[in-house]
């Protein structure tokens, strides 16, 4: 494959991803408008790990794994999906909506951070200033939707920071990884260890609560069910697979930056399926961030540091 048709893979790939992420809001309302947020993700990955499963039963992938090979990728499975997920879930239950969006969405300004003192990659002045454009914008649409961000919610806060910085970390590691591992590799690991801690943290909730009848309640409902096997397969197996591949690419900084993109994304399929309105700060945020990402991955080359 020639060097053009590399790239366009990748930017195809980065775009399929935030596309994913940002539809993925809608089928997290549907899901939570039936069940709790931690059957959620035992569910969500308990789909991607069948997935996987099946792929292999069908002998459609092939992996090769050994006891030295799989503690490699721990640390990475633990920063992404578990702790991200469990960091974000417990921040959301003392701070807002508003709050997560404005905070998750400084991940990329971590990852630029975190990339320049671990992978010594160096961005320029304009590609440094686009990755705060693309995150001014998701803040400012987040800001005039008419909620205030409220520090007295401390406990929430630290809690979506710390969510914000696992995915930074995960960006880092992952594209030191990728040198070792497929993308397959790495997704197969990490679904099956958010698979394994989030369903004993959904049952042990369940059986503490004396409701461990209705775990699997949920799975009668077929809007629920399509729901979860979108955030499942798609939006957790999928967007795993095609992140750890553009994290063998390109740099961490530019890919986490496309994260903010899903934000247009989830914009657009708002107004499109839930005929949700759309606002003048809507339009100049969504211009605000595309305008970060195009200027992150394309306003000149990354310098390396020797």
């Amino acid at each position: 494959m020639s060097k053009d048709n590399d790239n366009r893979l990748v930017y195809i790939s980065a775009i399929s991803y935030a596309l994913i992420t940002g539809l993925s809001f809608l089928f997290t309302k549907i899901a939570l408008s039936i069940s709790s947020p931690l059957d959620i993700l035992a569910f969500r990955f308990s789909a991607a790990f069948l997935s996987i499963l099946l792929l292999l039963l069908f002998k459609v992938i092939k992996l090769n794994y050994s006891l030295d090979r799989i503690k490699k990728i721990l640390p990475l499975a633990l920063l992404y999906p578990l702790m991200f997920f469990a960091f974000q879930t417990f921040g959301l239950q003392y701070a807002s909506s508003s709050e997560a969006g404005i905070l998750l969405a400084s991940a990329p300004i971590f990852t630029l951070i975190l990339a320049r003192i671990f992978l010594g990659e160096k961005p320029n002045i304009l590609q440094t200033l686009s990755v705060i454009v693309s995150v001014i914008g998701v803040i400012y649409i987040t800001l005039m939707k008419g909620t205030s961000f409220d520090f007295n919610n401390m406990k929430g806060i630290i809690f979506l920071i710390l969510s914000a910085l696992s995915f930074s970390g995960y960006s880092v590691m992952a594209r030191i990884l990728t040198k070792d591992f497929s993308s397959m590799e790495l997704s197969f690991i990490m679904s099956i260890i958010s698979f394994i801690c989030f369903n004993i943290l959904a049952i042990t909730n369940h059986i503490i609560s004396g409701t461990i009848d209705t775990f699997l309640s949920p799975l009668k409902n077929i809007k629920f069910v399509i729901a979860i096997i979108y955030l499942g397969i798609l939006s957790s197996l999928v967007t795993s697979l095609l992140t750890n591949y553009i994290l063998s690419k390109i740099e961490a900084s530019k890919m986490s930056v496309f994260s903010n993109l899903g934000t247009v994304i989830s914009i657009i399929a708002g107004v499109v399926f839930l005929k949700e309105e759309i606002f003048y700060y809507h339009i100049i945020g969504s211009i605000l961030i595309v305008a970060g990402v195009i200027g992150t991955n394309f306003l000149g080359k990354t310098e390396y540091k020797k």
